[in-house]
């Protein structure tokens, strides 16, 4: 066997290998879709795998209406845009702060934002509990983004310093020069130059507290303040005779949107990830 017959069969079984990898992560999804799509009496007449005979759009509006599905969006959506937004603004600023500027403490607390990534999320649980019960923040939005900003700021601060350590500090001397104050050179010279840090942040915590099930089961047992996430484990209880179409069609309007953005934005996050490992 010649050297390129090898290499054709090493290339064959290593394409493969990848297909085959995609198959496994892409049916679960393409199930999910067909499912939610199944009319009540093709879950029981039908085997699992088998397809949807058309398209029973009755799932997605007794998912929507019956569910309450649109409460726990309309909620989940308020509290994860409001905490993005504090995010990217404490991210941003902190991180230039201990990256660009000089002053006595910026490693100290540089180390001290890194050393929140070490610490389990659910060990606060309790003391969180503790401090909005005595706040009388229970059981209401504020608590929620308060959480997932917090939460979110150390792993954040990581990803974006990596970034700035590897931006030319020329750029900024050449605007100081022309008389540009700190905000401004934060706002119209840094921050546009660091988009894809930003996306990537955006992204990644989008998917975070979006997916949130641990904060909010915690802190909120209002139906009218709960999100998808919990939403979904009392959407069973909705239908005594379990509505399994309206169900997989509640589960497909959550993950669908994620995937989408995630396709949109691949490339900036793929670029704002690795961006920190090079040094300009």
């Amino acid at each position: 066997m010649t050297l390129k017959v090898k290499k054709n069969l090493r290339t064959l079984l290593i394409g493969m290998i990848i297909i085959a990898i995609v198959l496994i992560n892409i049916y679960p999804l393409f199930w999910m879709i067909t499912a939610s799509f199944k009319q009540p009496a093709e879950f029981v007449e039908k085997p699992a795998y088998a397809l949807n005979d058309g398209f029973f759009i009755q799932n997605y509006i007794d998912a929507w209406t019956r569910g309450n599905m649109a409460v726990f969006f309309k909620n989940s959506l308020i509290n994860t845009v409001l905490s993005l937004i504090f995010i990217v603004v404490f991210t941003t600023t902190i991180s230039f702060a201990v990256t660009k500027m000089e002053w006595k403490w910026k490693k100290n607390i540089e180390r001290y934002f890194a050393f929140g990534i070490m610490v389990p999320m659910a060990t606060s649980l309790i003391p969180l509990f503790q401090i909005f019960q005595k706040a009388h923040l229970i059981n209401t939005r504020t608590c929620l983004i308060i959480v997932y900003t917090a939460s979110a700021i150390s792993f954040s601060i990581y990803l974006v310093t990596g970034y700035l350590k590897s931006f030319p500090d020329e750029i900024m001397e050449a605007a100081v020069i022309d008389g540009c104050g700190i905000y401004n050179l934060l706002l119209r010279i840094v921050v546009p130059l660091m988009k894809n840090a930003i996306i990537t942040v955006l992204v990644i915590q989008f998917f975070f507290k979006w997916n949130d099930l641990l904060y909010s089961m915690t802190f909120v047992s209002s139906t009218s303040l709960k999100t998808v996430q919990t939403g979904l484990l009392y959407f069973q209880d909705e239908f005594g005779s379990k509505n399994w179409g309206a169900i997989f069609a509640s589960v497909s309007m959550c993950v669908v949107p994620m995937l989408i953005m995630y396709l949109i934005l691949n490339k900036k996050v793929i670029e704002g990830m690795t961006a920190g490992a090079i040094k300009g």
